[in-house]
């Protein structure tokens, strides 16, 4: 599969090589013939918005200044954190409306998604905690702004 955008039943995106991902969703596992960083870049592109441009808005909200967390689509609260540092192509995805658990496994860590699936990262457990908490402080200051506007 060459094109792949992100929907509301992905969990998750892990690199294969430079240029292959396995792309995991509620139902389905695919392998795409693109980077994780090219299938987030062109999922927010998709969604009518740059990928700069949704990094420049996490900041804003945020403070955040590395290993942003990134809203997909804001509708529906698609939002995903890298594992790692973007400017490597080793980064793995994740999907935060999507997680029901994380486990320690040794130097990695676990996660077990909604739909009972559990998939092993290459991140400390403590890492991956600190990129949920930055996930959600992202997604609690969305969801105060629409809060906001609504008046």
């Amino acid at each position: 599969m060459k094109d792949y955008e992100i929907n509301s039943s992905t969990l998750a995106i892990v690199p294969i090589d430079e240029e292959t991902s396995k792309v995991y969703e509620e139902e389905a596992e695919y392998i795409v013939n693109r980077s994780s960083n090219s299938i987030i870049k062109d999922s927010c592109e998709f969604y009518g918005s740059s990928y700069n441009g949704r990094c420049t808005g996490t900041k804003s909200l945020t403070g955040i200044k590395s290993k942003y967390p990134i809203i997909i689509e804001e509708s529906r609260n698609i939002i995903f954190f890298p594992t790692t540092s973007v400017r490597t192509q080793q980064s793995c995805w994740i999907a935060l409306n999507k997680i029901k658990n994380i486990n320690k496994n040794k130097s990695k860590s676990q996660i077990l998604f909604k739909n009972n699936e559990l998939i092993n990262f290459d991140i400390s457990y403590y890492s991956l905690e600190n990129q949920i908490v930055r996930s959600t402080m992202l997604k609690s200051k969305l969801y105060e702004r629409k809060l906001e506007e609504k008046g």
